[in-house]
């Protein structure tokens, strides 16, 4: 199977309504989708344009909470990859975080395309209450999770393997049936970037 050509990504659209999704097909199919999942600040856009090597193909941003909308991602025309609404950000409005809330639920059960969500969490933090419930969330919903740890650029190879294996064992506590899934990422480093890409790959064979 030919390999995708990740810098052929092109951002589609910004979406909040069910009945604005894009639909890609090849041939009678629907293509594959993959969603970006995580807490507000986690490092998806960044994670998005050195995955892709496409520069600022996603808006980064210092500013938590900036993503108010399902951003769809079209990978050369074989995926589709897309950033959700990052959760967790406590300065957002309630009213704000309910429409957030609303448009990620109705976005994973209804999207038959979906293939795999790519939950991203900070390599340095501990599991988060939103993180707990999502991943619950995910087992009761039979959805596939593959976990990014992300930010390992930010601690020492002790602290990274530390904290890793902090992050594994809350994981496995919480959820003992689950299987994990998962790479340690960092935007200074191009082995875990083939090693996601090889995982997004899977979805198209």
């Amino acid at each position: 199977m030919k390999k995708i050509d990740f810098p052929k990504t092109s951002f589609v659209k910004s979406v909040i309504e069910k009945e604005h999704y894009p639909i890609y097909h090849k041939g009678k199919d629907r293509l594959p989708e993959a969603a970006i999942v995580g807490r507000s600040n986690v490092g998806k856009s960044s994670l998005i344009n050195h995955l892709t090597q496409v520069r600022a193909l996603a808006k980064t941003s210092s500013v938590p909470g900036k993503t108010q909308t399902i951003n769809f991602y079209l990978i050369d025309n074989r995926l589709s990859l897309v950033d959700l609404p990052g959760y967790g950000y406590s300065k957002v409005g309630f009213h704000i975080k309910k429409t957030w809330a609303d448009c990620l639920e109705i976005y994973l059960k209804s999207r038959e395309e979906l293939k795999l969500i790519l939950l991203l969490i900070d390599l340095r933090r501990t599991l988060t209450e939103e993180d707990r419930g999502f991943i619950e969330w995910a087992a009761a919903n039979n959805k596939p999770l593959y976990y990014v740890f992300t930010k390992a650029d930010k601690l020492s190879k002790e602290e990274k393997q530390e904290a890793l294996q902090s992050l594994l064992d809350s994981i496995s506590q919480a959820y003992p049936s689950q299987p994990i899934e998962y790479t340690t990422y960092s935007i200074k480093d191009m082995d875990c970037r083939i090693q996601l890409r090889d995982k997004l790959q899977q979805l198209v064979t």
